[in-house]
């Protein structure tokens, strides 16, 4: 996330089912259950965790781990209240982080994406998720985690985060994209939002990039195909973008894309359409353009 938003070589940032099995039990290795999900997925991440895991993971609970002050779901929570929460889990920021979420690519992204912001040195995500973990017949666990207490020393990216007077700016100068992550209907007004209050549609300028655009099966598409798909949702590669969501999850997914292309100029506004859609001061706009 420097100064230069030029793609590079592709970067990997997720690892595949073989991979973590063969080191479940290696020191220094940790792996996070991020699952999070919508009313309408009808999923509760905490029962299905308990109901079982993969073995040695813990629970990232994306509700908990966030600003209480904020008045907004999901923000990011000081460095200092993350730290304290994340080394209660045994994460230091030295360790190999795995997320994982049940789909593969919904939440596990936000806790990659939070973790790295606040420091941490290698954070993967499951490529696949435990859904298909499970259904292959992969060691799964009901047996809570020998946790012992670690710390995590943060070193916050803020430049990694876009606060609302940003991309007040950004909407009215076009100095960034926007990829906005939420579905086609809720982009375009269509579909009302998950949250009551909120107005339907998206910023000025902002393109709509789903997604499930970005995985097939449950991974990551090749960086061929994540290419061909940002080009298609009009996002240029060698230009900056700042992505959003409906509460700050979901953009995550479009953060770990660009940052596996090697796009090194990307933010994240971290209040998303939850802060942008509840207000009666901001531009929205209806429609697919």
């Amino acid at each position: 996330m420097s100064a230069s938003s030029s793609p590079s070589q592709p970067v990997c940032h997720v690892v595949s089912f073989d991979w973590l099995q063969a080191r479940l039990e290696t020191p220094g290795i940790k792996v996070v259950d991020a699952s999070w999900y919508l009313p309408a997925h009808k999923r509760d991440p905490k029962a299905e965790f308990a109901a079982g895991h993969i073995p040695g993971a813990v629970f990232f609970d994306q509700d908990a781990i966030s600003d209480p002050t904020s008045g907004l779901p999901h923000t990011l929570p000081a460095p200092d209240a993350f730290a304290a929460a994340v080394g209660a889990l045994g994460l230091s920021e030295t360790d190999t982080i795995i997320v994982y979420d049940g789909p593969g690519f919904f939440s596990a992204p936000r806790a990659w994406w939070m973790l790295k912001v606040m420091g941490a040195q290698s954070v993967f995500v499951l490529d696949g998720g435990f859904d298909a973990w499970k259904a292959e017949g992969r060691p799964v666990t009901e047996a809570s985690a020998d946790v012992a207490p670690a710390v995590f020393t943060p070193a916050f990216d803020a430049k990694a985060v876009t606060s609302l007077d940003e991309m007040r700016a950004i909407v009215s100068s076009a100095a960034r994209q926007i990829a906005d992550a939420r579905s086609a209907g809720r982009f375009t007004g269509e579909e009302p939002e998950p949250r009551a209050g909120m107005r339907s549609g998206h910023m000025p300028g902002a393109h709509n990039l789903p997604i499930g655009q970005l995985t097939e099966g449950g991974k990551l598409k090749s960086p061929e195909g994540l290419r061909q798909t940002f080009s298609q949702a009009g996002i240029d590669l060698g230009s900056p973008v700042v992505t959003s969501c409906g509460s700050g999850v979901t953009a995550a997914v479009i953060s770990l894309a660009l940052s596996t292309l090697g796009h090194r100029d990307h933010t994240l506004y971290d209040g998303s359409w939850a802060e942008w859609g509840s207000r009666d001061d901001t531009d929205v706009v209806t429609g697919k353009e």
